[in-house]
């Protein structure tokens, strides 16, 4: 009789699938640029729900050239971020390591973020102009910005406790760099001063987490034959026996969902303006409620459930070359509660 086989079940191109951190993504890199002027390359909102658009397809070799094409988008609340602080990064041998940082003092800390002594302790003599000259004299190689977020802005979130995180900064010099960190040191940033409808950029998020599974949900295994004479949700074998312990490699029950994923190439096909009517559904967004902020509208789907947030990173793979011009004629509100 012939050996069976078959493919493999289940990548292992994730491992250790295991629970993220923190409940939003963690950017591990910044693409460089080489632009003059110099700009944010990334921001943060919140996972209000899904919704379609209708968009003429402008793109002439396309067999739905000149038609509507229905297209499904996510719906991401936007408020603006505040700037806390820059930290500069310099090169050692050991890799990119911080070389310091200068923050807001304690007091306009205090008077413009009423929630962020949850989050950050008190710096007291904490002198920002002598920790930028510090920065300025030392050889940097990276400057990056400290932001937080403003969820008291917002209502799809039960927390409002701010979330502080880093985004880059690309553009200019590292001179020019940090002269624009301190203008802008305590300013509010906006997704329109980062991003311009049509851009391409990876959204880092945590997925929808669900709890322990067994290998069967967890991998995508094959039942057992009804004639097995143990359990039909397992594995015929845990290995080999001449292998004194189970592998790694061997697909088993755990952690399934609530992992960090990247997905690289969205495209942000609207970003709001106050000119245009409220996003928000009949009835609301399920499980988030209403849109009462600025908010982007994302081709396709994006990771995790509602009222996550999603962080959003300039785009580190794209070709531009392979963009296309459309043009929304039509932006769906009806009820999503299924009736």
């Amino acid at each position: 009789m012939a050996k069976r086989s078959h493919p493999r079940r289940g990548s292992m191109a994730f491992s250790p699938r295991k629970r993220s951190r923190r409940p939003f993504g963690h950017v591990k890199s910044w693409p460089k640029s080489n632009e003059s002027e110099v700009r944010i390359q990334g921001f943060a909102g919140w996972k209000a729900g899904m919704t379609h658009v209708l968009s003429r397809d402008l793109n002439p070799k396309s067999t739905s050239a000149g038609q509507e094409v229905r297209v499904p988008v996510t719906v991401v609340e936007v408020p603006h971020m505040r700037v806390l602080g820059v930290r500069g990064y310099r090169m050692t041998p050991y890799g990119m390591q911080a070389a310091g940082e200068a923050w807001l003092s304690a007091d306009q800390l205090s008077d413009s973020f009423p929630h962020l002594g949850r989050r950050l302790p008190k710096r007291d003599g904490h002198n920002s102009e002598d920790h930028l000259e510090k920065l300025s004299n030392d050889d940097l190689v990276e400057v990056r910005l400290i932001v937080a977020t403003q969820p008291h802005v917002i209502s799809g979130t039960p927390s409002k406790t701010p979330d502080v995180m880093e985004v880059g900064l690309s553009g200019g010099s590292i001179s020019d760099q940090l002269d624009w960190a301190k203008e802008n040191l305590g300013q509010e940033i906006s997704i329109n001063d980062v991003y311009q409808e049509g851009t391409m950029v990876d959204a880092v998020g945590v997925t929808k987490g669900y709890g322990w599974q067994g290998v069967i949900r967890r991998f995508g295994g094959k039942l057992q034959s009804h004639k097995n004479s143990k359990k039909r949700r397992q594995h015929g074998n845990m290995g080999d026996f001449g292998t004194g312990y189970v592998r790694k490699t061997i697909r088993q029950g755990g952690q399934t969902g609530y992992h960090q994923r990247t997905e690289f190439n969205k495209r942000i096909l609207k970003i709001s303006n106050p000119e245009d009517a409220s996003i928000t559904p009949d009835g609301g967004f399920l499980h988030y409620g209403e849109v009462k902020s600025d908010y982007v509208l994302v081709k396709g789907s994006l990771p995790g459930p509602a009222k996550r947030m999603v962080r959003f990173r300039d785009a580190i793979r794209v070709q531009e070359s392979k963009l296309t011009d459309y043009e929304i004629t039509y932006v769906s509100t009806s009820s999503k509660q299924g009736v």
